[in-house]
């Protein structure tokens, strides 16, 4: 249906199908790869349903309780050997104990976690949650090529994993939702490709309540968690506040309304005592 709208030709397989359970695209191997799909998915498939699969080869079998990292396998399994891939899942695929985490590990050990990104609430119609955007590359070693008529050269980045935190961008869209800029999706995409390239070290910076640059060392001692604030420095909102002050502030404020309640209720009863509805 977004291809449809959107009037992009497509080719979506012979018939219409299960991908998990009968993939129409066995052999592709594909360079980009952008997808959105389901959360959370629940029985996607039987205790004994696709144990053997190709599309799991080299890490442990999804668990049917969920298919989110059945979605990212999949993925992983189409992507050409220099491709990217962009996907949106929940959050909470950033954490998942057992087999997930299994999973996890061993796509950070096999070099293919590119980037994490949290992206603000209220930006799709379907749901008002905060969602995940995972970045995944084929190949992230230190490599030149052509781009758009330009050389670009990209530094070897397979010990690293950029996480971004974008919950608090955005601007209003059609009064409750959120979108970004075009001034914004700029400034994140030469955020993140500075943090690619070579020379990064002049043009990138991990920057408190935005982005971090974690190396496989400290994502392991995190319990190879994804969770992005395990990662990115948040500033503290107490620092500085006068607690003693503050409180005073608070103690003179309730009493004004204490007081102000008072009257509002001596108000009311002489309301109904004039009324001849008097409360006693």
């Amino acid at each position: 249906m977004n291809l449809a709208i959107r009037g992009i030709a497509c080719n979506l397989g012979e018939k219409a199908a299960d991908t998990f359970h009968d993939d129409q695209h066995k052999d592709l191997k594909a360079d980009f790869i952008m997808a959105n799909p389901p959360f959370n998915q629940k029985d996607w498939r039987a205790d004994n349903e696709l144990t053997n699969d190709l599309r799991w080869h080299g890490y442990d079998v999804p668990p049917t309780s969920n298919a989110n990292y059945g979605w990212i396998l999949n993925i992983v399994s189409k992507l050409s050997a220099n491709g990217m891939a962009g996907f949106l899942l929940a959050n909470g695929a950033l954490s998942g104990d057992g087999t997930e985490l299994s999973i996890r590990r061993q796509l950070l050990k096999n070099h293919l976690v590119e980037a994490i990104v949290i992206l603000p609430r209220n930006m799709f119609y379907s749901t008002d949650i905060s969602v995940t955007l995972w970045i995944l590359a084929g190949n992230r070693k230190a490599r030149t090529v052509e781009q758009n008529g330009q050389l670009v050269k990209y530094r070897n980045r397979e010990n690293e994993v950029l996480f971004i935190d974008l919950r608090q961008w955005g601007e209003p869209f059609e009064k409750k939702y959120i979108q970004f800029s075009p001034e914004q999706i700029a400034r994140i995409a030469e955020n993140f490709h500075n943090w690619q390239h070579e020379g990064y070290v002049q043009t990138y910076r991990n920057v408190p309540e935005y982005c971090y640059s974690a190396t496989l060392e400290e994502i392991e001692a995190k319990g190879w968690s994804l969770v992005p604030s395990k990662y990115i420095e948040f500033k503290s909102r107490d620092e500085g506040i006068d607690f003693d002050s503050r409180m005073k502030e608070l103690q003179a404020e309730m009493k004004e309304l204490l007081k102000q309640e008072e009257e509002s209720k001596k108000d009311l009863l002489n309301l109904f005592k004039e009324l001849g509805y008097g409360i006693e």
